[in-house]
Parts: C-alpha cells; structure tokens; sequence
C-alpha cells in the first residue's frame, strides 16, 4: 500500500497539534507501509515541499494554498490512497482523488464553521477555507476525527456526511520522548524563579487557545504563583497588541517576576523541560477537537487544568489527571474567575498535582501510544480501498 500524505507542516515547521499529529503519525506509518510525504515550503531531505507558485507570492493566504495544492495534485500520481490534514490540504486530497482515481481519507483536526475568528486572519480567504473544507468533507472517501467530540461536530456541522465514514482514531504520543527531564538550567534561564511555582502556557496566540481569558484568570492567582507564556506567532496584529497589552495589565498589578512571556517557539527538548517542572499545564482553550499538547503534558507527569471543551475530556480525566473548567461563552468572566479557581486548587495542594502528573503519564503510555493509532488509521485506509 502506497499513501500520499498531504500536509501544510512537517518538520521543521511545525506549529500545531496537526503537524505534531502527522509527524509521528507518518513515522509509524512508515514501519508498516510505504508514505509519501508532501508538504508546504522549503525543500525536504524526508518529503516532498512544494512552495506557493512565483505568480501567487502576493495573494491571499487562501489562494496561495489553492495553489500549492494543485502543485500536490500533480505530484501525487501513483499512490494508492490520498490523506490530508486541515483545510490547507484537504483540496489537493479532493482533488488528487479524483484526478487519479483513488480515495480520498481526512483527518479532522478542526472545523472552519466553529472558528469564525479566522475571518480576522484570513478576510475573504477564509470563505475560501470553508468552501474548501465543506467540498473534501462531503466528497472524502473516509473521514477520521480525532475524537468523539470532533465526530459529533462533524455530523452537525456537514449533514449530508454519511455517519458510517467518520471513524474515530485519537492523536498519539511519543511517551519516549516526552517524559520527564529533571534538567532545570533552560528553565532557570528564563527568569523563571524555580522557589516558586509555576504554571505553563504552549500555543499560538489566537482566539481559539483562549490566552486573554487566562492572563485575566491569571489577575486572581495566589500569590506567589507564575504564569510563564510560550506564546507566539498571532494569527492577526490585532490579537497581537490585545494579548501584550493583556500582559502588560498583569504585571502592572502583580508585578513584573509574575509573568514570563517567551515570544519565539521553544524547541522541543526544552519544552520538555518546561512542562516538566510546572506545578500544572493550562489549557483555556475555547475551542479543542482534541488538544494534543495536553498529552504531552501529561507524559511529562505534569497535572493539567483545561477548559471542559471539545475533545479535552476525552485525554484529561477530571480530579484524576487534572482539572476541568467548564466553558461559556456567553460567561467570559464567569470562566476565568473558576479557572483561576482550579489553578489554585492545584496550587493549595502540590502533593496532590504530583499525583495527578503521575496518573496523567500512566494515561499517555496505556491510552495514547503511535503504534495503536497507526494500526487503526491502516484499518480505515482498508476500508476506503474496499469501498
């Protein structure tokens, strides 16, 4: 069997839980099958890149993916079965499906209809997205959702889908590699004061990671709690200035050693230090098919407090492995006052966050690991082939 696995990120630009998702995910294919990888961007030693055509470099992002996605398509002659990832690929897989005569198989990492923030990011473009993704959803051989909760808004979001395509596979992790590092010296380095604890923030600053509800959570922490931000690449200047100036009220009323804002992404084994000496893992996220950085969290023996959304209960099992804060969105204050609640609940009681850590990486081994998941996503491409 010979897969095309068609995806915006592969390393070393990743920067979310899709491209993490694909990037263990084709290693573990690759012990099993034979997978081509294309991806966007510079030229690869391990995949296929394809760059935004010379007469779309000014466009917008849409459209420029439109463009590299045809470049996929005509790449990709020969395989047997087509994979995306995200809207940035699903057309190249509709597409190349159809040009080839082969099936096409998504991953759902998220929806367009449940971001509608990304109209600030995107403009028009993200019309484009929605148009993208509503025609590789209804057309997709097989659909794969990487959890119950994103299957259910899959259906209600895409009627006409035939429920008995949408199968259920969860994202893995790679328990070798994050566990726990006792190593302290990038941590120290930060400014991060190691007498004191602290609690942990990893994504990009956009709506979606609920950042500004947690800095404002963050106004009713116990004292001498820290917040430390590994926050960077705003979807819009907008959310940009609105998350600084968000910070910059923080400090002013708990004072500068509060919060540790690290702007520029953090390469992994020092991530992995990171997560590891955080009293907790934080998660405000307001909408999260499933949260992948909360397994690798876990793995590291870390607690996790995480907004109750989504696919997040599927992973962080409340009073177990964390803590879990309902979202409202009509409630904004309402939420940030009970997550900071949680967090000091976890603060008040740092025997009890080592226990949850535990619990949490004994979850990640036994629940979460990448041969499974492979097998499964193996078990899905057989039953797209049959079809």
């Amino acid at each position: 069997m010979r897969i095309g696995m068609l995806t915006r990120e592969w390393p070393p630009d990743i920067y979310g839980g899709a491209g993490v998702h694909v990037e263990h995910l084709a290693a573990e294919l690759r012990r099993k099958i034979t997978v081509d990888v294309h991806c966007f961007g510079e030229p690869r030693t391990d995949a296929v890149a394809h760059a935004v055509p010379a007469a779309l470099l000014g466009a917008n992002q849409a459209i420029q993916t439109l463009g590299v996605d045809l470049e996929m398509v005509d790449a990709t002659a020969g395989v047997d079965l087509l994979h995306s990832h995200s809207w940035y690929a699903n057309l190249a897989g509709h597409i190349g499906g159809l040009m080839h005569g082969v099936p096409h198989v998504l991953t759902a990492h998220s929806l367009e209809p449940l971001r509608p923030w990304k109209e600030e990011q995107l403009g028009g473009g993200y019309r484009v997205s929605s148009w993208i993704e509503r025609t590789a959803y209804e057309g997709a051989a097989r659909i794969i959702a990487v959890s119950h909760g994103m299957r259910a808004d899959v259906l209600a979001a895409y009627p006409s889908v035939d429920p008995d395509r949408v199968s259920v596979v969860h994202n893995g992790i790679d328990t070798s590699v994050y566990r726990p590092d006792p190593d302290t010296d990038f941590v120290a380095g930060l400014g991060i004061d190691m007498t004191r604890p602290y609690v942990l923030f990893v994504g990009r600053i956009t709506r979606q990671k609920g950042i500004v509800h947690l800095i404002n959570a963050a106004r009713r922490f116990d004292d001498g709690v820290q917040l430390v931000l590994c926050a960077s690449s705003p979807d819009t200047k907008e959310i940009g200035e609105e998350t600084s100036a968000a910070v910059d009220q923080l400090r002013a009323e708990r004072g500068d050693d509060s919060v540790v804002w690290v702007k520029e992404q953090v390469p992994r084994p020092q991530l992995i230090t990171l997560f590891s000496h955080a009293l907790a893992f934080v998660c405000p996220s307001i909408y999260e098919p499933l949260g992948i950085v909360n397994l690798e969290a876990m793995a590291c023996e870390t607690a996790v407090v995480a907004s109750a959304v989504g696919g997040i209960p599927e992973v962080v099992v409340d009073g177990v492995t964390g803590l879990l804060v309902p979202y409202d969105s009509t409630e904004p204050r309402a939420f940030e006052h009970a997550f900071a609640d949680a967090v000091n609940v976890i603060a008040a009681d740092p025997a009890r966050a080592r226990v949850m850590g535990a619990a949490g990486r004994a979850r990640a081994v036994s629940d979460f690991g990448w041969d499974a998941i492979a097998d499964q996503t193996i078990a899905v491409y057989d039953a797209a082939l049959r079809s």
